[in-house]
């Protein structure tokens, strides 16, 4: 009996890990396909001459002139200064909302992170109406002393717009590694008479520097892959932007467009090497997670952190007190507020030319679905299987992350332009899938680290208990460990739809026709003409209420586990 046992144990085993194989080989296939090949072609037209040769001179010639050499270094400078500032917004937020507990507390979590919602070349142009130089602030400063501050001129403007933008990025993460730091270990460190600042540069700040690191290295590469931004300030002498201009005014041969998406490239890997090798050279990993418990605040400390957190909150939040004015007015030019108001706008977007808005709700809904399924599978291939291969399907799913909008779509373009995809009637760039597809894409890093990380705190007790009791690993997986992980999946969903609701770098290039662009393309076409700008906002309002309400449920239902999105 026992042999019977023992031999329909190992043929369950086979039967099992012949299922991860299939699925790996799968997933493999469409990673490669959809991620790894599009980018090595791009590689290879950078390196290639007019007959197919091997060649640097392209890449010699982008250091010879002067002007790719200033985009290079304005991206770098752009990207260190937004980290920076971010930073120092970001991670006493993030201390705040984990280590002390205080009335509307979900409320500021959710205001925190609508920046992410709010696209962030429609925020400079909000912040033009408030900052600009004939915006309010500067009318209001020359009337009463005369003289005016250039909030939004040059490099400055677009450092201040993405930091506003990207902050959250630097919160969320911080706060995710706060969250489960062992409160043992900061107690020890008091007894031994660690308090204050202190206690904070020598335990606290070591060990949440995981998840800060991990949003500044998001943030980094968030902010060199922007295109709209530029675009919207007429500051082109950016990576992104030069690029974009070189693949649409000369065309798909131009070798320096091409040179330009694998210098992005590079910084961006670049950038997550560094970060993974500093974080290797300590440990971070403690006993116990999440054990800290949030003091109430009191006296002066509730008034200091209730003024800081309102004070961030509000300069945060000028973009969307803009966008929500421009929406409503009919004339806004030189003038503190509107001249007048109307509705027209709002009836443009939803009655007039609809298609924005259920574009977007199709397109950002079937990528997250897809980035949940395909998350979930990847990370229980990577902690739960021993086939060869596992490596190879953990790096490419996280290349994207890597990866610029702009280059994934001129990979695209190289690609699929008059590829006949089985089931269409003309090729996959003339389709609205390949949106579905360049969406998925880009987000599945958040959905695979958010199942990853949401993954691990799965005992393998639980799974073989199951198994003990006769399921089998297929059933367990779905009768176990999915609802188990399910905090993660929703939340990597959440922020696979929330960012691909504003996602523009790759739309703007991959867009068929005007009828099949989502809300991002559609706010992008109305800001080219002053006469447009408000039906642009009104699109822009109805992007912020759709994700913050998604946002806001999260982190009712959720609560802290909706953090692990953020994680990469």
């Amino acid at each position: 009996m026992a042999e019977k046992g023992l031999a329909l144990q190992l043929r369950l085993r086979a039967r099992v890990d012949g299922w991860q194989a299939l699925s790996l080989v799968v997933l493999l296939a469409l990673l490669v396909g959809f991620i790894l090949y599009p980018i090595l072609r791009v590689l290879w037209v950078s390196l290639s001459d007019e007959t197919g040769a091997l060649t640097l001179i392209h890449f010699i010639n982008f250091f010879r002139r002067s002007l790719f050499r200033e985009a290079l270094w304005n991206s770098l400078l752009c990207g260190v200064s937004v980290v920076f500032f971010g930073g120092l917004v970001g991670v006493p937020l993030a201390y705040f909302s984990v280590r002390y507990e205080f009335r509307a507390k979900v409320l500021f979590q959710t205001l925190a992170t609508l920046p992410l919602v709010i696209p962030p070349f429609v925020g400079a142009v909000a912040l033009q109406l408030i900052l600009g130089r004939s915006g309010m602030v500067n009318l209001l400063l020359m009337r009463w002393f005369d003289f005016t501050i250039p909030f939004m001129e040059g490099l400055g403007g677009i450092v201040l717009v993405q930091t506003i933008h990207y902050f959250p990025f630097i919160m969320l993460n911080t706060a995710v590694s706060l969250s489960n730091i062992d409160a043992s270990m900061e107690e020890a460190a008091q007894c031994m008479g660690c308090h204050g600042a202190r206690l904070f540069r020598r335990v606290t700040l070591p060990l949440m520097l995981p998840g800060f690191v991990a949003g500044s290295l998001l943030t980094f590469i968030r902010v060199i892959d922007d295109l709209g931004t530029p675009l919207m300030l007429n500051y082109k002498n950016l990576l992104a932007p030069q690029a974009y201009l070189r693949i649409t005014t000369i065309g798909m041969d131009d070798p320096d467009g091409y040179v330009l998406c694998v210098i992005l490239i590079v910084l961006s890997l670049v950038s997550l090497f560094a970060a993974r090798k500093y974080l290797s050279l300590s440990e971070y990993a403690t006993l116990q997670r999440g054990a800290a418990v949030a003091r109430p605040l009191r006296g002066m400390s509730r008034a200091l952190v209730i003024l800081f957190a309102v004070s961030v909150l509000a300069v945060s939040l000028l973009p969307h007190i803009g966008i929500l004015l421009l929406s409503f007015s009919k004339i806004w030019s030189f003038f503190l507020l509107p001249t007048s108001y109307t509705l027209d706008n709002y009836a443009e977007i939803l009655f007039r030319v609809p298609h924005f808005v259920r574009n977007t709700l199709l397109y950002t809904v079937l990528a997250a679905g897809l980035d949940v399924l395909l998350g979930a599978f990847i990370a229980f291939l990577l902690l739960r299987s021993r086939l060869w291969g596992t490596n190879l399907l953990d790096a490419i799913a996280t290349l994207p992350l890597a990866i610029p909008g702009v280059v994934l779509a001129v990979g695209y373009l190289r690609v699929f332009h008059g590829w006949d995809f089985p089931g269409l009637s003309g090729s996959l760039t003339s389709s609205w899938l390949i949106l579905v597809i360049a969406y998925t894409v880009r987000r599945l890093p958040y959905t695979v680290r958010a199942s990853y990380a949401a993954l691990q705190q799965v005992h393998l007790s639980l799974e073989e208990s199951a198994q003990n009791l006769g399921a089998d690993r297929l059933r367990t997986f779905f009768k176990v460990t999915l609802p188990l992980i399910s905090g993660g999946l929703i939340a990597g969903g959440l922020i696979a739809f929330m960012t691909s609701c504003v996602e523009l770098s790759s739309t703007i290039m991959l867009v068929p026709r005007i009828e099949m662009g989502p809300v991002s393309y559609g706010i992008y076409l109305y800001m080219q003409s002053a006469l447009g700008r408000g039906a642009g906002a009104a699109l822009g309002v109805v992007a912020i209420l759709l994700v913050a309400i998604a946002t806001y449920a999260t982190h009712r239902i959720f609560g802290g586990r909706a953090g692990q999105a953020f994680r990469i």
